[in-house]
């Protein structure tokens, strides 16, 4: 068997990390590694990964309404 990406712990942690998991996140994470349990593992980063978009979106609904009052303000001059 070819060494698969979660065989190294030290890696998956760095990459949970980087991807903006918390420390109870990545706790539960490596309990399910440890249990080889992957259909929770991936459960969690799908959660995980909706709160991210969940946060992109509002920040992209933010960004619009600074571009209206400018385009407001635009409009004045």
């Amino acid at each position: 068997k070819i060494m698969g990406y979660c065989d190294s712990s030290r890696t998956v942690l760095q990459n949970l990390k980087d991807a903006g998991c918390g420390p109870e996140l990545v706790e539960q994470f490596m309990v399910y590694q440890e249990k080889g349990n992957r259909a929770e593992q991936l459960k969690l980063l799908s959660l995980h990964r909706k709160k991210l978009l969940e946060q992109i979106h509002q920040q992209e609904r933010q960004i619009c309404c600074l571009d209206y009052l400018v385009y407001q303000i635009n409009q004045e001059v």
